[in-house]
């Protein structure tokens, strides 16, 4: 049986000297049975229904959530997701930039990561190396232009 469907039906009859409970339902052969029951019995009956309704309404502000699917998602998205196509021009990009980056001389490779990966300026880069700012930055620039070199050439083929 289900908490949805009620296969009962509950009722108080109030006279003048005092009140009965009943409880109606139909048995598994369909005959109808009306049983008088105690106030606690009656009251646990009523309990159990504001309950069932209760979990009724749970389900009902929360059954969106069980029926989510990617076009819903998708819609929700703070940032939609990239095709497949996107994601693999994008995968070629990038090992074509660490390819690049990798051909650099090493004091020029390590400037440049340095800068662009992790953040750091022209003078802190010259602190950790013991150079000057200046020459950390023309060297900073120099693998940014043969970076761009070998990206433009794959960029326009």
């Amino acid at each position: 049986m289900s908490y949805r469907t009620k296969s009962y039906t509950l009722r108080e009859e109030i006279t003048e000297d005092s009140t009965k409970y009943f409880i109606s339902f139909k048995d598994g052969q369909g005959a109808y049975h009306e049983l008088e029951v105690s106030h606690a019995f009656y009251m646990e009956f009523r309990r159990l229904e504001l309950n069932n309704r209760k979990i009724q309404n749970w389900d009902q502000r929360h059954r969106e959530f069980n029926e989510v699917w990617d076009e819903t998602l998708n819609r929700r998205a703070l940032r939609l997701p990239k095709s497949v196509d996107e994601q693999i021009i994008e995968a070629e990009r990038d090992e074509l930039l660490y390819r690049a980056i990798h051909t650099l001389p090493e004091p020029q490779k390590r400037r440049f990561l340095l800068h662009y990966e992790y953040g750091y300026t022209y003078r802190s880069i010259g602190v950790l190396e013991h150079r000057r700012e200046e020459t950390v930055r023309k060297s900073t620039i120099l693998a940014r232009d043969k970076v761009r070199a070998v990206m433009q050439k794959y960029l326009r083929s």
